[in-house]
Order: structure tokens, then sequence, then C-alpha cells
């Protein structure tokens, strides 16, 4: 009698338990869907080829490939480049992700636009310079390439944006 009452409590309480637990999980809701971004071997490919075309122009630089979160998915330094590069190449991607457009568009807005420009200098996870472009799928943004490296001479953001671009165009057929 003892062992069947005790038998009855557990399976009371392991009913109760299940019951709040589901409650809880339905108040969460649906998980989120994961991240898109690019397949790894081509986040490879496109940030080799924006540092082999850069090193090629005698700019030592970084590229980095973030996700549609923004969480970075690549890294690729060239020999010899700087830790600010490292830096900043994810900064730049982020960027042109969360905005959905190049960051050379997004600079350029702040120029016009004082307001703008406070609220994205004053965000440190980001850099809003010129340098990254976002990696579309059909209509819909996946993520981000992001390079940096170039100096004022060697023609700043605008010179690593198009750096950016040559990872992105050695890619983008095959982008799904």
């Amino acid at each position: 009698m003892v062992r069947s009452l005790m038998t009855l409590g557990a399976t009371l309480g392991a009913l109760a338990l299940a019951a709040i637990s589901s409650t809880a999980f339905a108040q969460q809701g649906a998980p989120q869907p994961p991240a898109r971004g690019l397949e790894m071997a081509l986040a490879l490919e496109a940030a080799q080829a924006a540092v082999s075309t850069c090193l090629g122009e005698g700019v030592k630089g970084t590229a980095a490939v973030v996700d549609s979160e923004g969480v970075v998915r690549m890294l690729v330094s060239a020999d010899g480049s700087s830790k600010n590069s490292a830096e900043l190449s994810p900064k730049k991607a982020i960027l042109a992700n969360a905005m959905k457009k190049p960051t050379s568009e997004i600079q350029a807005e702040m120029e016009k636009d004082a307001a703008l420009k406070a609220k994205l200098e004053a965000d440190k996870s980001i850099f809003p310079r010129a340098g990254a472009l976002p990696i579309m799928a059909g209509n819909d943004v996946i993520g981000a390439i992001g390079f940096g490296g170039a100096n004022g001479q060697q023609g700043g953001g605008n010179h690593d944006e198009a750096c950016a671009k040559a990872g992105l165009d050695k890619i983008k057929a095959r982008v799904k």
C-alpha cells in the first residue's frame, strides 16, 4: 500500500512537471530559424579572393564574412596585415549585413545626416566606413563580406570595398 502510494505520488509529480514544462515551452513560441549564410567553402573562397586581389595591388589586409545574424563565419588575413584590419573588417561586414547595403552607401548617407552619423559612430560594434558589401541569395541578404587594410594613400575604404567586391564576384554565381 505504501509502495503504491509512493508510485502514485511519483507518477503525479512527473505528470505535473510535464504539464508545467510543456506550458513553459509553448509560451516561448517556435524556435527561431537558423541564420543563413554562405557554405563554409564559399566563404573561404570569397575571403581568399578578396585578400589575394588586394595583396596583388600592394594592400595587406583582412577579409571577413558574416552570416545573416552578423556572426563571423570566416576571417582571412594576409601575411603582414595589421591588427586593425582584422578588427575592422568584421565590423564593416556586420554593418553591411544589418543595413542591407554597401558600407560606402552608408558612409555617404552619414555625410548628409548628422543624427545617423552620431548614432553609427557611437556603436563600437560596427565600423561605418566603406569596405563591405551584403551577400545576396536572390532578394535575401544572407550575410556580408568586409575588407580592411588599405590606407588613405592606397584609396582607403573605397579600395577595401573593391577588394570585398572581388571576393564576392568570385562566388556570386554559386550563392544559394
